[in-house]
């Protein structure tokens, strides 16, 4: 029983900086891991970033390695995501979502939060 809420999407130019930011309501997010998918429209959801709790280790799809950053504050249990040199086609909405260590399933989704990136 996870409960996710996604923020800091928002319009932006292409060659902005966004940072999101995802809220996890849970006494400890210990043993868990943390990851940020997106969904453009008529495309499938694709994995974007994940971060283990514990160690902090990442993990990058290969479209925003370089760009994007993932990390985590455990004091408040919130996950973020720092965008960088944004281009239009990483306009899409982008999900938090959780899963145990044991699980290769992510078992918790926030609502999305979107982000638009012109030209």
């Amino acid at each position: 029983q996870v409960h996710l809420v996604e923020s800091g999407g928002g319009l932006v130019q292409a060659g902005d900086s966004l940072r999101l930011s995802c809220a996890a309501s849970v006494r400890t997010l210990s043993g868990y891991r943390m990851a940020w998918f997106r969904q453009a429209p008529g495309k499938e959801r694709e994995f974007v970033a994940s971060i283990g709790w514990n160690v902090g280790s990442t993990n990058y799809a290969d479209s925003v390695k370089g760009r994007f950053f993932i990390s985590r504050d455990n004091a408040k249990n919130t996950v973020y995501l720092q965008m960088n040199s944004l281009k239009p086609e990483d306009t899409a909405i982008y999900y938090c979502a959780s899963r145990t260590t044991q699980s290769s399933v992510y078992d918790y989704w926030g609502q999305g939060t979107q982000v638009t990136v012109s030209s």
